[in-house]
């Protein structure tokens, strides 16, 4: 085997070779990298800019439909949606509606009332409800009944 260098003479400290990247390539390009990254930045900033001044010049200030529009949006008044927009309103206030439901529900829950007073069909409590069927029991067709509507069924 030879210690033969194929790439320079030898010196004092070694031998290298001679085609590696030189520093001063490694930092143009990074550089170019760095100027490049900045000017696209400021391009694709001026381009959004453009598209947003367009945006805004092709639509107008205020929604139409708003007629009443208060000065100072952070004090909002009282009944400001209900006043300011057109019929139809389909939910105006969601809480409330939300909460008239359910209290008219568990109020048909649990009190007594008509359902239709002329046949004399009423409603009760499910509570009182759930005890009466423990105590008699859900209906039961005959058994007669039963086998007639079956055998009814196979003719």
């Amino acid at each position: 085997m030879t210690d033969d260098t194929k790439h320079g003479n030898p010196g004092a400290h070694g031998s290298f070779e001679h085609q590696d990247l030189s520093p001063r390539s490694i930092l143009y390009f990074l550089v170019f990298l760095a100027i490049g990254t900045i000017v696209s930045i400021f391009i694709l900033r001026g381009v959004y800019e453009f598209l947003d001044k367009r945006e805004r010049s092709s639509q107008p200030e205020v929604n139409p439909l708003v007629t009443n529009i208060p000065a100072d949006t952070r004090h909002v008044p009282a009944r400001y949606p209900q006043t300011v927009f057109p019929d139809p309103k389909l939910e105006e206030d969601e809480r409330t509606q939300l909460s008239g439901i359910r209290t008219a529900e568990e109020k048909m829950l649990y009190s007594y009332g008509w359902v239709n007073e002329q046949n004399g069909v009423v409603h009760i409590p499910i509570e009182r409800a759930m005890d009466l069927i423990v105590q008699r029991g859900l209906p039961v067709r005959p058994q007669a009944e039963a086998n007639g509507a079956k055998a009814e069924g196979r003719q």
